[in-house]
């Protein structure tokens, strides 16, 4: 008998694995496999998000118009040319759908993040790695990479998982030696995290004349928004107009965005945000460090920590789940010797530093 057949291109996808929550057996878990906001969520954004309880009947503004302002004022953007969306991950699907198809190229880094490739297969394109150097978003391999098929760059900036940058010299050098008509898109998911020499978000590149750079940002990571599924996208006006286009009528619900205006209206927590990661990104990066861990530099909420081999990774994992802590292994992201570590509350970073310590002690023997 025949039965339907998926386009060419979606049974080649591995689906996406998001970081475990729950440990069988365990009632106590830390978890930091995903890289949330160990603070929780803004309280005026909790507020927000409970005051629409009453009023769930009705149809959200299909237009985000409060929540576009928002993020407007705080980032002093042009509100037209932002779309919002069901987490950044939709901005970067609908993305892939407009721009890619049967035939073309969607470009990114070695070890970007994981949905690019996922996007692009389901748009029917063919996703392309480019290497890295040094764990980083090498420029002159992309540029290497880019083919008369091209039609779309990934570029993760802080990465993720690997949280190195490039600055905006070079993501200019990049955009300047791509074709007009190649899309280059930023993620800039944990761009608020960032103190680091020449980092820019890249929103001058989509303000600069051309209409071939977009933006994306999140609400999941300094927020702690990462449950309502909350992202927006800062375009040029002629890729606003597409986005506006391809995206559901009602992506974003009405409580998901009356807590995204709070949440961004509300400067002092995302202040304290910061300052956490800013304490506790470096301690726990000198602690592993310290235990014989390599630690590729981060500037975002989590860190890299290298093991000796694959199978110490592995072993780590398991005495980690052991004791309550969730981490997650980076094999997906061809990167089988490592284990990313979010930066969790105070007892959290140091739970999981000694728990690292007692394993590398037991591997000693």
């Amino acid at each position: 008998m025949s039965h339907p057949i998926p386009k060419p291109g979606i049974l080649s996808i591995a689906p996406y694995v998001g970081g475990e929550s729950v440990l069988k057996g365990v009632e106590t878990v830390r978890k930091l496999s995903s890289n949330e906001g160990p603070l929780g969520a803004s309280p005026l954004a909790l507020a927000a998000y409970r005051d629409l309880s009453a009023r769930l009947h009705r149809y959200p503004d299909g237009h985000c118009v409060a929540l576009r302002r928002a993020i407007a004022e705080r980032h002093e953007l042009d509100m037209e040319r932002i779309v919002c969306g069901n987490g950044s991950d939709e901005m970067i699907g609908l993305l892939c759908h407009a721009y890619a198809g049967p035939g073309d190229e969607v470009l990114h880094s070695a070890h970007g993040f994981l949905m690019y490739a996922i996007y692009a297969k389901s748009a029917g394109a063919t996703p392309v790695a480019a290497k890295e150097t040094d764990l980083t978003t090498d420029v002159d391999a992309l540029l290497a990479a880019v083919t008369p098929r091209t039609k779309v760059v990934f570029v993760a900036n802080p990465n993720n998982p690997t949280g190195t940058y490039i600055d905006i010299e070079d993501m200019t050098r990049l955009r300047a030696g791509l074709r007009s008509d190649i899309l280059l898109v930023i993620d800039a998911a944990y761009a608020e995290f960032v103190e680091a020499p020449g980092y820019s978000d890249g929103q001058e590149l989509v303000d600069a004349l051309g209409a071939n750079t977009v933006m994306t940002r999140t609400f999941s990571k300094l927020h702690g928004l990462g449950g309502i599924r909350l992202g927006w996208a800062y375009c040029p006006p002629s890729i606003a107009d597409v986005l506006n286009r391809a995206r559901s009528p009602f992506n974003v619900s009405a409580p998901a965005q009356a807590a995204g205006v709070a949440a961004m209206e509300d400067v002092s927590f995302q202040m304290k945000a910061k300052a956490h990661n800013d304490d506790w990104l470096p301690w726990l990066s000198r602690e592993l460090e310290g235990l014989g861990l390599h630690l590729t530099p981060s500037v975002a909420n989590f860190v890299l920590a290298g093991f000796k081999d694959e199978a110490q990774a592995t072993d780590a994992d398991a005495y980690l789940r052991a004791h309550g802590i969730i981490v997650r292994r980076m094999g997906a992201y061809g990167l089988p010797h490592t284990l990313r570590i979010t930066i969790g509350l105070p007892e959290d970073n140091r739970a999981v530093t000694e728990a690292v310590e007692n394993f590398m002690e037991a591997q000693r023997g």
